[in-house]
């Protein structure tokens, strides 16, 4: 009997889903129509307005503060094997071998401490700014869904109002279901009008504590490195003196134009010298160059003197279309028009009768809206992996859910 009694509450529940759904698609199609006057607020769409700006603004700099982190991340591992290299050849019985280990050690500490007050200080930060923006994306768009409810309420109400037949039992029943309508939407609406603009004016604070923290942490870093630096320079001037006599100097390369010693091919020896025995003459001093003599080195063109590196890429083979090796995916078990996989990321709670229940880690399978002029932005239509292989009823276990508390599943 329980089971019975839960399947009558299911049956009940799809039916009211699909009423709900099927009144919506109506009133929209009457409200672009021009058939039905549509309810506006110009002060709260600015305020989304905003909201949207305010959010595309804070995502890419989350985007561009990790990249930089990245940056800094790339840097510490070239500057710790740049000291890494000083430290094997600089041999042991030269004076400020033991400096020069301090100093790497407390360059390599110096990274890593600047690396981590930037996530510390800066992205930490960042992330719970955002953190911010889901449900509230969320709740405007259910906003909008009771907005169409309120409308078809009110337009119900009063068509049966200036019936020529009135009937005062479907009245009384519209009334009260015009009532509940205004209530939910205006109690969303309310909170919405009081958050939106003081995300907004917070932004300003935000913007200015997250760059003032990082402007102050490169500025410290900076300082500490060229401290750092300048006793690194000490203990090599300090090398050179005691060295001095033993001095590598850099001298200028010659020039394309000039004939190379190697490129030079021997004269044949003089008639009557052995042929065994040439003499071999050592001349240390630069011959001149000219264009007349007999082996001398042709000038490299641009192309010759330097080549750019050629960097070759491999991909694994692929057999029309897929890699070779990999297995095509099984789509047996997946429910009619599947198009891809999410992931919560955050728990979601219901609050509409056409709307999953999701925890943090629940895989829905997404799938197309059947009318596509139902669906909300920011909104999707799946259903649950677990109620699915459990009930493979897509009526029963489908719903919507807001995107942005998903991440895709690669």
């Amino acid at each position: 009997m329980a089971e019975l009694g839960s399947k009558g509450v299911t049956a009940g529940k799809i039916a009211s889903n699909v009423q709900k759904k099927l009144t919506r698609a109506q009133e929209k199609v009457l409200q672009k129509l021009g058939k039905a006057d549509e309810t506006k607020d110009e002060q709260f769409e600015q305020c989304v307005q905003n909201f949207n700006k305010q959010l595309t603004e804070g995502t890419r700099l989350q985007k561009d503060l990790r990249t930089y982190l990245a940056s800094v991340k790339a840097m510490h591992e070239a500057s710790k094997k740049l000291t890494e290299c000083l430290q094997e050849v600089y041999e042991p019985d030269w004076p400020g071998r033991e400096e020069t280990n301090k100093i790497a050690e407390n360059n390599d500490l110096l990274w890593m401490d600047y690396h981590q007050k930037l996530v510390d200080q800066a992205l930490l930060t960042m992330d719970t700014y955002l953190g911010q923006f889901p449900d509230i994306k969320s709740r405007i768009a259910k906003r909008g869904r009771k907005l169409v409810d309120y409308d078809s309420a009110r337009h119900h109400y009063e068509s049966l109002q200036t019936a020529k037949k009135k009937d005062e039992a479907k009245i009384a029943k519209a009334e009260e279901e015009l009532i509940k309508a205004q209530k939910v939407f205006e109690e969303m609406n309310v909170d919405l009008q009081e958050e939106l603009p003081s995300l907004w004016n917070s932004r300003v604070g935000f913007y200015v504590n997250t760059f003032q923290s990082i402007a102050g942490l490169e500025e410290n870093f900076h300082k500490e490195m060229s401290k750092l630096n300048q006793n690194l320079n000490d203990v090599l001037v300090s090398l050179e003196k005691q060295h001095g006599s033993n001095t590598f100097t850099v001298k200028a390369q010659p020039s394309d134009n000039a004939p190379t010693k190697g490129n030079k091919s021997p004269s044949p020896p003089p008639d009557g010298s052995p042929a065994g025995t040439p003499e071999i003459k050592v001349n240390h001093e630069p011959e001149p160059a000219s264009l007349d003599t007999p082996g001398a080195a042709i000038p490299k063109s641009p192309s010759q003197s330097s080549l750019p590196a050629v960097v070759v890429e491999t991909f694994p083979a692929t057999v029309n279309g897929t890699v070779e090796g990999s297995t095509p995916s099984k789509r047996s078990d997946l429910p009619p028009g599947f198009m891809f996989k999410v992931q919560a990321q955050h728990d979601y709670t219901a609050t509409d009768s056409d709307e999953l229940q999701l925890k943090a880690g629940d895989v829905v399978l997404v799938i197309p809206f059947e009318n596509p002029e139902e669906q909300d932005e920011g909104w999707l239509m799946g259903v649950k992996e677990s109620d699915w292989h459990q009930h493979k009823e897509l009526e029963k276990c489908r719903g919507v859910f807001p995107e942005n508390f998903t991440e895709k599943v690669q």
